[in-house]
């Protein structure tokens, strides 16, 4: 599996046919991209920006459009109450359409996303966020503005317009310097 694409191992992993070919997946993403993905029930149109570097998704459902970037987690958010001898808190998070979970956001226990949701880079998620919302900080949402695409969307710039504005405002900047 040395040569096969990240692309390639994510479907061998999260779509299996065999489970020691999912195995070997598996191992082959956390050593070659240092993420681990466990979802039962994921669409196959869920993508993963920067090869979900960093990420742990341990997920009971990503819909359809749903985008993850690097250094997310999704997981778990059990606890176990000695008093009363049982489990709290169980189940991992479900991701409805089109949600977006920018760097290094957590979304942890068995909480809802909305659909259309923007999860900001950073944020911390162990309540169910409404459909059409921007998250940050912790637990903490707004409405979304409909007006605007946040963070990724078919109209996303290429990586070469970026640099090039890019380039364009470091010699503003040098240029202010002066």
């Amino acid at each position: 599996m040395e040569n096969t694409t990240f692309e390639e191992l994510l479907h061998r992993n999260c779509f299996p046919k065999d489970s020691m070919e999912q195995q070997a997946a598996a191992e082959a993403l956390e050593k070659a991209y240092g993420c681990e993905i466990h979802c039962p029930d994921m669409d196959e149109n869920v993508r993963f920006a920067h090869h979900a570097r960093g990420c742990t998704i341990v997920a009971a459902k990503l819909c359809k459009g749903v985008v993850i970037y690097q250094n997310v987690t999704l997981g778990s958010n059990m606890k176990y109450d000695k008093v009363k001898q049982e489990w709290q808190n169980i189940g991992s998070p479900i991701l409805d359409e089109n949600v977006i979970v920018s760097d290094g956001a957590k979304v942890l226990g068995p909480v809802i996303i909305g659909k259309n949701t923007v999860i900001g880079a950073g944020a911390i998620v162990t309540i169910d966020i409404p459909a059409n919302s921007v998250v940050y900080g912790v637990n903490q949402y707004k409405p979304k503005n409909p007006g605007l695409d946040l963070v990724f969307g078919p109209h996303m710039l290429s990586g070469e317009e970026i640099m090039k504005i890019d380039r364009q405002r470091v010699m503003e900047f040098e240029r202010k310097k002066q």
